[in-house]
């Protein structure tokens, strides 16, 4: 498999998942200007203000990306389509399209964090990853302080996995110096969703 028609949507009853697009700068803007603090202690690629116009530069190379199946970045939308609430994505970290392993990353904006959102979108992430996409593995790093980032993992049925060796990245492919990177992964011969997320 060299190429991927990549499903564009994927809808609950409160957020929705799809690929970025022209037209999401000022959206993606403002959530991520009202992140900066929530964000700066894991994700190298905060930024203290980011312009509309950097922002939708950033959309359009999501959705070039997309288009090319080189990377699958992924806004987190309110239902309305009025905000976003945080980006995640299917990342070819773990080898080209054919290995069919991806790995999940994720950032939710500061105004939606701690509501249990991130588990939610992770859930959904798993459930969408392994329904209508080819992955047979989906895996998601950690690092060993973010607390809140093995908490999500654990909640959404990802188990570590010490055998996977891990690229440490900072959510956007930009290698992080992080010691002791934790791997959680998923499978879609032995995932199944938790019952008790919603």
């Amino acid at each position: 498999m060299d190429y991927l028609f990549a499903p564009e949507r994927h809808q609950t009853d409160s957020f929705v998942l799809r690929s970025y697009r022209p037209g999401d700068g000022a959206a993606l803007a403002a959530s991520l200007n009202t992140s900066y603090a929530h964000l700066r202690a894991f994700l190298a690629w905060a930024q203290h203000e980011t312009s509309e116009r950097s922002a939708e530069q950033r959309a359009r190379y999501f959705r070039a990306k997309w288009l090319l199946a080189e990377d699958f970045v992924v806004a987190v939308e309110s239902v309305d389509g009025a905000a976003i609430l945080g980006g995640c994505g299917f990342h070819l970290r773990n080898g080209p399209l054919a290995a069919k392993s991806a790995e999940i990353g994720m950032w939710i904006s500061g105004d939606a964090a701690g509501c249990g959102l991130g588990t939610r979108v992770l859930v959904e992430l798993l459930r969408w990853g392994f329904d209508e996409w080819p992955w047979e593995q989906l895996t998601w790093l950690c690092d060993p302080r973010n607390v809140a980032s093995k908490r999500v993992a654990e909640k959404a049925g990802m188990a570590l996995a010490p055998e996977i060796e891990a690229t440490p990245t900072d959510g956007e492919g930009t290698p992080s110096n992080a010691p002791g990177t934790l791997c959680y992964a998923a499978r879609r011969s032995s995932w199944a969703a938790p019952r008790d997320v919603r």
